[in-house]
């Protein structure tokens, strides 16, 4: 059922995972998990054994060319990365996935019996999905902390749906069933901008995980990608009154306790983590200039 490619001794390792599907509203989530892959160069410890999880006609196998010769079948599955995050003193298990087609339960006991092997000690799940929400303010992001205190030190807003539901929230009450702690970060992503990539969502994911980990996440080339997509809405907005007016309304009912101006020592607990997660190095912010 897994296949494990040596599974090393961890330092207090913390879970992050995002599966492809109907969790993942633009791609946002699982772009979020691809990126700290990437910047922290995770390396592959495990997958998941496919055959027993996946519809092959609904997510197929792709076919590539191994040295411009022979082929290479790759199947859809669920993969486990180990991350060691520079200046910290745990690792991270990156879990990249897709929502299965079947047998939900078993998958998620899969999942479990890599993390207690690798000793996991939180569990962190990042989904995504379509609101009515202005692009041109920050993102909301919802979900569940282990307990109110951490909902309030991730600013999250409640999150109060009911109806049909994902992988994500499947393996949420899974982990909590087996005693690991466990939290949920949910980027709101404007229905009206759905299609992949969203830049923008995607910030708004990795920012938790800096908080999360007390940790800076290089994100400069995805900061100018989400420079670029709002500016790419911004010029349809210009072209499309009807949508001009949507956003504005938008804008106007966002402008709740939610969404209200921070403090001016809220600002400046803001910067002094900002500076701490740095190295004490003052960002662009810091000559009047946004790094977003």
């Amino acid at each position: 059922m897994t296949e494990f490619d040596g599974l090393p001794a961890l330092r207090s390792p913390i879970a992050i995972a995002a599966f492809e599907g109907w969790n993942d509203a633009a791609d946002a989530s699982t772009a979020a998990v691809e990126h700290l892959q990437q910047v922290w160069n995770a390396r592959p410890v495990a997958t998941i054994d496919p055959e027993e999880f996946y519809d092959f006609q609904v997510n197929r196998p792709t076919v590539s060319l191994v040295d411009g010769e022979s082929r290479e079948i790759q199947w859809p599955t669920t993969r486990f990365l180990v991350a060691s995050p520079p200046d910290t003193d745990r690792d991270v298990v990156l879990i990249r996935g897709i929502e299965p087609s079947m047998r939900w339960r078993t998958f998620c006991d899969a999942l479990l019996e890599i993390c207690h092997s690798a000793e996991v000690t939180q569990v962190v799940l990042l989904g995504a999905l379509l609101a009515d929400v202005p692009f041109s303010r920050p993102l909301p992001v919802s979900g569940t902390g282990a307990d109110q205190a951490a909902a309030q030190r991730f600013a999250l807003t409640s999150a109060r749906y009911e109806g049909p539901t994902g992988i994500v929230n499947v393996f949420h009450d899974a982990c909590a069933y087996a005693e690991i702690p466990t939290m949920s970060f949910w980027v709101h992503v404007p229905h009206y901008a759905n299609n992949p990539p969203c830049p923008k969502a995607t910030l708004a994911l990795l920012h938790r995980v800096e908080e999360l980990l007390d940790l800076p996440v290089p994100v400069l080339s995805l900061a100018e990608e989400s420079a670029e997509w709002e500016g790419r809405l911004r010029q349809a907005t210009e072209q499309d009154a009807e949508l001009a007016d949507y956003i504005r309304e938008l804008e106007e009912r966002s402008g709740d306790a939610g969404m209200r101006p921070l403090t001016g020592d809220e600002i400046a607990q803001e910067f002094e983590k900002y500076l701490r997660r740095r190295g004490g190095q003052a960002g662009p912010s810091a000559t009047g200039q946004s790094p977003w």
